[in-house]
């Protein structure tokens, strides 16, 4: 068994909890003092937004390796794949007894080893702005600062739901990305400040994706038989 498969096994629920499902309340920022932006300043940075919707709504299919770095600096690598409407597969490869995926209705983190599924409705997971950008990037997101205009960060949070956790979306300008931008990675904090970072690399758009991608084998079942 290697250190990482080890390390999957024993960490799985909190790795992938902060990562990608938000399942834990997460702290909110600290209160800023109000201050008013220009108009002309909130016009561009809706239009920032609306092209990072604009990006995440163009793709169809996409296929990525990320890697998923917690606070201590473990590192879990995989392959990830997006399909929509609201389907995603994180696969840590086949040595991994963890899977996350979603069917385009709900997310499961499901644990081999221990014979467990979680489950959370999409819309109870900072990854809902991956899935359903419509609702999410542009009615709860906020344009960060960041030190290069190729670059865009967006904080996707509900205020008045913060349990359902919070993510920040690093885009880039690249004009062979659908929608003009890439998603690089993006950031989950959870409610100790502990942050976990995931990176996507390898993109590749326009894949072609089946429906069983997104199926899974119960471990609850003891028929054995794909959910």
């Amino acid at each position: 068994m290697t250190m990482l498969t080890s390390f999957l096994k024993t960490r799985s629920s909190r790795i992938v909890a902060a990562a990608c499902i938000g399942a834990a309340a997460l702290a909110l920022p600290i209160a800023q003092p109000f201050t008013a932006v220009p108009a002309a300043q909130a016009q561009s940075n809706s239009a920032k937004l609306d092209r990072a919707v604009a990006a995440l709504r163009a793709i169809s299919t996409m296929r990525a390796d990320f890697s998923q770095t917690d606070r201590a600096g473990n590192v879990a690598r995989g392959t990830m794949t997006l399909k929509r409407p609201g389907k995603i597969r994180f696969d840590y490869g086949k040595d991994s007894d963890l899977l996350v995926i979603s069917n385009g209705r709900s997310l499961y983190m499901v644990d081999y080893e221990v014979n467990q599924v979680e489950r959370w409705p999409i819309k109870n997971s900072p990854l809902g702005a991956l899935l359903d950008p419509s609702r999410d990037v542009k009615k709860y997101g906020k344009l960060m600062p960041t030190s290069s205009s190729e670059v865009l960060s967006i904080e996707v949070r509900d205020p008045k739901r913060p349990e359902f956790g919070v993510m920040n979306l690093i885009f880039v300008n690249d004009p062979s990305a659908p929608g003009g931008m890439q998603l690089t990675h993006w950031v989950a904090m959870d409610a100790q400040n502990h942050r976990t970072t995931v990176r996507l690399t390898n993109h590749r758009y326009g894949v072609s994706v089946a429906e069983s991608t997104f199926k899974f084998r119960d471990p609850r079942r003891s028929s054995r038989r794909p959910r």
